[in-house]
């Protein structure tokens, strides 16, 4: 089969390195492309090649938390596509998030921090590899349960979205309330909301032949996720609730990880737009379908990035997303 390439960010932990490392042993002709920080790239890229036995795993340097890095990123991916040193481009894999103790930290252009990271790089990452994707191509932005914002989804453990409009949400916090980790962990769960109106805008807006999925792992301690919380939170991330892996409350990172590489690159998992909860297309909370949010988002997210939103779909014409109703 001919080689293609696929883009993963947060291939360094967790899921995301189990993930990386089943996509190359499971897809010989898969070129993985995954992202890093500074000069870590080169040895990410070494140790999944000696992991695997597969040669064709290569970096491009990428702070998500700075637009210039992105862009910067998107040049350096597009050229080496149009030289020919990378395959075609068939696919992106939005692993990488993090979820803060704060709603006060803000990414390189003022932006705050966990909805810079986990939408608006997505958005941007996307947006500008648009024209490079070629069918059938699969972009996934991975998701979380805690969208629900119910005992039922996420245990207590993170507090229900809160939507304002994009702007608000993009804006760092000072107050009081802003310094908790109450506070940071609704940035998340509000964060992964907007994920899923991302997905459901980039499904009426791609081409035939390029799928947009929302997966979600469901819960998967041990994955670095909880790196900024506190002592504490750790300790109990590490013991009492790594424990439920054995239950069906949550996955290990193996499997989670195992199931996203499955999305990413195995049979096609369902219509464009659809969420992956674990290993089948499950409908989302009701409050995830709402499409003038959807809009608004992507409207905000390129007056933030500075970057055309392409084309307007009208909504009659818009593709099915293969979601359900609410």
């Amino acid at each position: 089969m001919a080689m293609r390439t696929l883009l993963m960010t947060g291939a360094s932990r967790g899921l995301g390195r189990t993930a990386a490392e089943h996509l190359l042993r499971a897809n010989p002709d898969l070129h993985l492309l995954v992202t890093s920080r500074g000069t870590s790239g080169n040895r990410l890229a070494a140790e999944l090649a000696e992991a695997t036995g597969s040669p064709h795993v290569s970096a491009v340097c990428c702070n998500l938390a700075a637009r210039e890095c992105i862009r910067a990123a998107a040049d350096e991916i597009a050229g080496r596509l149009a030289a020919g040193d990378l395959p075609p481009l068939c696919g992106f894999v939005g692993n990488a998030g993090l979820q803060l103790t704060t709603r006060t930290r803000t990414d390189a252009d003022g932006v705050e921090l966990t909805f810079s990271v986990n939408v608006l790089a997505n958005w941007l990452l996307i947006r500008l590899l648009w024209e490079h994707f070629t069918a059938p191509s699969r972009i996934v932005v991975v998701g979380s349960d805690t969208h629900f914002g119910d005992l039922r989804h996420n245990m207590g453990m993170v507090p229900a979205p809160r939507w304002e409009s994009v702007q608000a949400l993009a804006a760092p916090h000072h107050d009081k309330r802003a310094h908790t980790a109450s506070e940071g962990r609704t940035a998340y769960s509000t964060s992964k909301l907007a994920v899923l109106y991302l997905v459901h805008a980039l499904a009426r807006r791609l081409p035939e032949g390029i799928d947009a999925y929302t997966f979600n792992p469901g819960y998967v301690p041990g994955t670095g996720l909880v790196r900024d919380a506190g002592p504490a939170v750790q300790l109990l991330s590490r013991t009492v609730l790594h424990a439920l892996t054995a239950t069906p409350l949550a996955l290990s990172p193996a499997r989670a990880g195992r199931l996203l590489a499955e999305v990413a690159a195995g049979p096609r998992p369902g219509p464009t737009g659809a969420y992956i909860d674990r290993h089948s297309v499950d409908r989302s909370s009701a409050e995830s379908y709402d499409e003038d949010r959807e809009e608004e988002l992507w409207r905000t997210a390129a007056e933030l990035c500075g970057v055309s939103g392409g084309p307007g779909i009208p909504r009659a014409e818009g593709r099915a997303r293969g979601r359900g109703a609410p």
